[in-house]
C-alpha cells in the first residue's frame, strides 16, 4: 500500500517547521493558513502522557463543555424508563430506551456519539459494556453520563460536551472544532481541553505529565504545542 502523500498534504507540512513547537496562538494561525481539503474538515487536539495507563490509579479521563461545540451534531442515546426517560426525549435525545435499547446495542447498533444512563439502569447496561467500552461510549458518572437527571446530560453533550479518555499507549485524542471555525473560537476550545487534561493529573503520576500536545486538522499536518505553560509538577 503506497504512502506517499498528495501535494496538498506536502504543500501544508512545508509550511510546518520542523522540530519547531509553537504557542496555542500561533498554531491556531498556522492552522488556518494551511492548504486545506475541499471538505469541514475536524480539528483534533493529541496529547502524549507520562502515565502508565496498566495501573488503575493512572487511568486519565474526563469531561469538558468546549465554548463554540465541536461543529459536529452529535447523537445521543439515552437508557431509562418513566420520568428520566421522558425528560431525555423532551431534551431531544436522539433514541431512549431500556432492555429495548439494550438488546438493539447486542445487536450491532453503534450509529451514535454519546450514551447517557440512569443510576438504575446501569446493571443492565454494564452486559453492553464489551460492545461500547472499547469505543468510549460506556456511561460513566465521571463523565456526567449516569445521571437521573437525564436533561441536563442531554443538554450538555448537545451543546459541545466531549469526553476523553487516555488509552493503552497513553495518548488522548479529542476532536475539538472544525476548520471553519474562527481563530478565537478554535483556541478558546484547544485551550479549555488542555486545561482539563491537565487538571486530570493523577495523583500517582511521577514525572513529566505533559509529554506533548499536538493539533491537526484532518488530513493535514500535525502542529506541535510549546507544553512548558502546560507542565505539572
Amino acid at each position: 500500500m503506497s504512502s506517499k502523500k498528495s501535494k496538498r498534504y506536502e504543500k501544508a507540512a512545508a509550511l510546518v517547521e520542523e522540530g519547531k513547537t509553537y504557542s496555542l496562538d500561533e498554531a491556531v494561525a498556522l492552522l488556518k493558513k494551511l492548504p486545506a481539503p475541499k471538505f469541514d474538515g475536524t480539528i483534533t487536539l493529541s496529547a502524549h502522557l507520562g502515565v502508565d495507563p496498566r495501573k488503575s490509579d493512572q487511568m486519565v479521563r474526563g469531561s469538558v463543555a468546549l465554548p463554540h461545540g465541536t461543529g459536529k451534531k452529535v447523537k445521543v442515546i439515552v437508557f431509562a424508563t418513566g420520568d428520566a426517560a421522558k425528560a431525555a426525549t423532551d431534551a431531544g435525545a436522539d433514541e431512549v430506551g431500556f432492555e429495548d435499547l439494550i438488546k438493539k446495542v447486542l445487536d450491532g447498533y453503534t450509529d451514535f456519539d454519546a450514551a447517557i444512563a440512569t443510576p438504575d439502569a446501569m446493571t443492565e447496561v454494564r452486559k453492553i459494556a464489551r460492545v461500547l467500552g472499547p469505543r468510549g461510549l460506556m456511561p460513566n458518572p465521571k463523565t456526567g453520563t449516569v445521571t437521573d437527571d437525564t436533561a441536563a446530560a442531554v443538554n450538555a453533550v448537545k451543546a459541545g460536551r466531549i469526553d476523553y479518555k487516555v488509552d493503552k499507549s497513553a495518548n488522548i485524542a479529542a476532536p475539538c472544532g472544525k476548520l471553519s471555525f474562527s481563530e478565537a473560537q478554535l483556541v478558546e476550545n484547544i485551550g479549555s481541553l488542555l486545561e482539563s487534561i491537565v487538571k486530570a493529573k493523577p495523583a500517582s503520576a511521577k514525572g513529566n505529565y505533559i509529554q506533548s500536545f499536538t493539533v491537526a486538522g484532518c488530513m493535514l499536518p500535525g502542529i506541535a504545542l510549546d507544553i512548558s505553560s502546560y507542565t505539572v509538577s
